[in-house]
């Protein structure tokens, strides 16, 4: 029987085929075990929404495959992406932490194999286990440096060319090296690009064309290539 969208679920961390170095992926052999107890593993279409922005921690998402956007909503409508999640992150991981709602909308992109863990059931992992702790700490303080990262590109970009590539930069630092550039693969609308840098889709639109007239982007779908990072970092004084 086939696997829904090809992403077989894993019984166990230690067997994943997916394995890497995510939050969970370095645990010990003992701490393997109990969080294996205590989770769940399932298949998630794009679109789908894992938790929404103020609710009440239901528990952690871990990402084994897959990507999400976390995002958030002011009273008018308005759309802001925070971030991209990408393999092996813990969603919801503040939130449940505290006991506060959650602080973003959470919806996968692509489809997603996702491990859940109640609440209750983390805090006692977590509280039996030091080393997941320090883990913790650790992934807190990554997502505290992003939020500052993104509230750099947003707050103190001086227009919209420059938030533009500012991102485009960021996701380069994960793209692929090949002879012609750093290939990205753009997963967002250009409507959800406008989220990301707090413009709107024209602006988004007309700014890409820019880039590419002057050869510092190539798009093909949803394939984007950077030829010449240095002339892009010009644009924002690096």
């Amino acid at each position: 029987m086939n696997a829904p969208y090809g992403l077989e679920p894993s019984e166990s961390c230690q067997t994943c085929k997916l394995k890497g170095s995510g939050f969970f992926c370095q645990l010990t052999a003992a701490a393997h075990k109990d969080f294996d107890a205590i989770r769940t593993s399932a298949t998630y279409p794009a679109g789908a929404v894992l938790f929404l922005e103020q609710q009440d921690p239901r528990g952690v998402f871990v990402l084994c495959a897959g990507k999400v956007k976390l995002s958030l909503s002011s009273s008018c409508g308005k759309t802001l992406i925070v971030r991209i999640a990408t393999p092996g992150e813990v969603l919801g991981l503040m939130a449940t932490m505290s006991g506060s709602p959650y602080e973003v909308t959470a919806e996968t992109i692509y489809p997603c194999q996702v491990v859940f863990v109640r609440r209750d059931d983390f805090l006692r992992f977590v509280a039996k286990h030091p080393e997941v702790n320090q883990a913790v700490i650790k992934h807190l303080g990554k997502l505290y440096n992003g939020a500052c990262e993104q509230l750099r590109t947003v707050g103190l970009s001086a227009s919209a060319q420059e938030r533009l590539a500012r991102l485009l930069l960021g996701w380069s630092a994960e793209g692929k090296e090949t002879k012609q550039g750093i290939q990205i693969t753009m997963p967002l609308t250009h409507e959800e690009i406008a989220e990301f840098a707090a413009t709107t889709r024209e602006t988004v639109t007309r700014t890409l064309s820019e880039f590419k007239s002057k050869n510092l982007v190539r798009l093909q779908g949803s394939t984007l290539l950077i030829p010449n990072r240095p002339a892009l970092e010009t644009l924002v004084g690096v």
